[in-house]
């Protein structure tokens, strides 16, 4: 993929929140996309055509997080009211509101993008991220009270049939595999359980971790961490096998991912740029001014050279080559 082949024309802007778009993610096909930010809602978009679908709304703050089954039939969302719904795509309607993350904190340090974006500190058990597992049976979340808690969609209860709390700050991200749960923490580590065998394996990358995402290979763990730099990790052994920098995190929660080829690794910048760099020698490939505000959220197609960015600006924005 030459720099002319990564995204950066672009295609379409997705406008309707008010206020902060916290995360937009494509769905498994890269057909749609769903949005949630500050305005307490969710929304389903068709980013090629520009159209807004649907809205989703329940939550009683700020929605941080959402994620759809790879059927695009149901979603799941968190956010500031420390609760887990678990949603019908077509109807709209909350299938299940689990309890969420209430457990006690003394998390501090990643408090400051809270402040960035006007949102209330009066909490600290908001829910940072969910996602389903590959069987859309289980959700499991990360939360600001140093949890990750796993949420059986089949069940009518609303408990949480796991509770791993063995981090030391709060919990910013989750990725799963097939048999693994794996976080990335404020506390500075990546955390991967085996929930075949219980075993937990620790990575301390020494500094805090507010996203991380899976390359589409299943080999490596991608981390963004609060002094401006992404980490490349060996999923099986924990080396350090790339850092990547130039763009500025410091303060906010911002995606990072590779692209679907695994060629390059993406992230957002709290300036407003989107930096692309070349996953085997870390060189900036690409960089420009996305959104006029912090980008907080990045996802890549699953096939095709397109992207959508999302930032405090309150808009989504479609990239493509």
């Amino acid at each position: 993929m030459s720099e002319l082949e990564v995204p950066g024309k672009e295609a379409n802007v997705l406008k309707g929140h008010e206020g902060a778009v916290l995360a937009a993610r494509f769905n498994s096909d890269g057909n749609y996309c769903l949005s949630c930010g500050k305005d307490r809602t969710i929304r389903l978009w068709n980013p090629h055509r520009g159209i807004h679908i649907k809205t989703y709304k329940s939550h009683a703050r700020e929605v941080r997080d959402v994620h759809v089954t790879p059927d695009n039939s149901k979603l799941c969302s968190c956010g500031g009211d420390r609760q887990i719904f678990y949603w019908d795509v077509s109807t709209g309607r909350v299938i299940r509101k689990f309890r969420g993350h209430d457990g006690e904190t003394n998390c501090l340090l990643l408090l400051v993008d809270l402040y960035s974006t006007g949102l209330d500190l009066g909490d600290s058990h908001l829910v940072n991220a969910v996602k389903f597992n590959e069987y859309s049976s289980v959700v499991v979340s990360a939360g600001y009270d140093q949890s990750l808690r796993a949420w059986d969609c089949r069940s009518h209860s609303t408990e949480p049939i796991q509770v791993i709390d063995s981090f030391s700050d709060s919990v910013m991200s989750v990725c799963l595999t097939k048999s693994e749960i794996i976080g990335g923490s404020v506390d500075g580590t990546v955390r991967t359980f085996d929930i075949r065998i219980g075993r937990e394996i620790s990575d301390d990358l020494g500094q805090p971790v507010n996203c991380i995402s899976m390359s589409n290979d299943g080999n490596c763990i991608l981390a963004s961490c609060l002094d401006s730099t992404l980490r490349l990790l060996d999923r099986t052994s924990g080396e350090l096998l790339q850092e990547y920098k130039g763009h500025t995190c410091k303060s906010y929660k911002l995606d990072c991912c590779l692209t679907n080829t695994d060629a390059h690794v993406t992230g957002g910048s709290e300036d407003g740029f989107i930096y692309f760099w070349d996953l085997v020698d870390a060189s900036v490939v690409s960089s420009f001014r996305a959104h006029s505000s912090v980008v907080t959220s990045v996802s890549y197609h699953p096939k095709d050279s397109c992207m959508i960015t999302a930032s405090v600006d309150g808009t989504i924005r479609v990239w493509k080559t």
